[in-house]
């Protein structure tokens, strides 16, 4: 009896350490992930589409693509080059952002260009990556916002909604106004290895009477770790959009985002 005892007390130990799980690994940062990302030479690749109506009616429809370059500390070039399928937005087909300056083409942007000229430079860099992303996720201080105020992460795909008060304050910066209390809600898709697969955001500006405005840009992101490098234009191909003088029918800055254009 004792010997039956005792071999019991042995299978069931061993059944015990058998059916105990094992032990999971803790889910990856997203912002840790995104950091380790940051070496000069290396980016990743995006592609988007951005659309916009008022009272309905689209305004802007618009499809991009390009890439980001990476320093130390984060996004050091951009390239974006967008189709305007049916656009009023100030977007030009264009975009290179490198040196702490900005290079456009087309669009508006191409007119009164003196004579051989074929782009418009801003001294300027819109911000993160993207015209139409009206939330920066390259800025980790924003990233982390996104996964905090997240109401969930089913999938690895964080879902939630901020102000621009929220985003303004994660740059340490204070905003007061209507502005500040328009809300952006949003999808964040990570893979498995904590990158950023897709951003999916959308705003609403409700002028009352004037009438409603409403934004929706997805993009998605690929390619990470990839060689990218960012250059700016030959300097004979550019002019200063300050050399074009007052009567210049240009847009004296570019627009951070979509938003921006329907905002103030």
């Amino acid at each position: 009896m004792k010997r039956f005892l005792a071999g019991l007390a042995t299978a069931c130990t061993a059944t015990l350490v058998i059916a105990a799980p094992a032990a999971q690994a803790a889910p990856i940062d997203p912002v840790k992930a995104l950091r380790k990302q940051y070496v000069p030479g290396h980016g990743v690749r995006f592609t988007e589409t951005a659309r916009t109506t008022v009272n309905g009616k689209t305004m802007a429809n618009e499809k991009s693509s390009g890439r980001l370059a990476f320093g130390k500390s984060g996004v050091v070039g951009v390239d974006v080059s967008t189709k305007n399928r049916r656009s009023t937005s100030l977007s030009p087909d264009r975009l290179i952002s490198v040196g702490g300056h900005t290079y456009v083409q087309g669009g508006i942007y191409g007119k009164d260009l003196p004579e051989g000229k074929k782009w418009l430079r801003y001294s300027d860099s819109p911000a993160g990556a993207t015209m139409n992303q009206p939330v920066d996720v390259f800025e980790p201080k924003v990233l982390r916002l996104l996964l905090t105020k997240a109401k969930s992460s089913k999938g690895g795909t964080y879902k939630g909604e901020i102000s621009y008060k929220d985003i303004a304050k994660a740059y340490g910066s204070k905003l007061t106004g209507p502005v500040s209390k328009i809300k952006v809600s949003y999808a964040l898709g990570v893979n498995g290895k904590g990158l950023i697969t897709q951003l999916r955001t959308s705003w609403t500006l409700d002028f009352g009477v004037l009438g409603k405005t409403v934004g929706v840009t997805e993009t998605r992101y690929t390619g990470w770790g990839s060689r990218v490098s960012v250059k700016a234009p030959a300097e004979s191909t550019w002019v200063d959009a300050n050399d074009l003088g007052e009567d210049a029918s240009v847009p004296e800055e570019i627009p951070q985002s979509a938003f921006d254009v329907y905002a103030y």
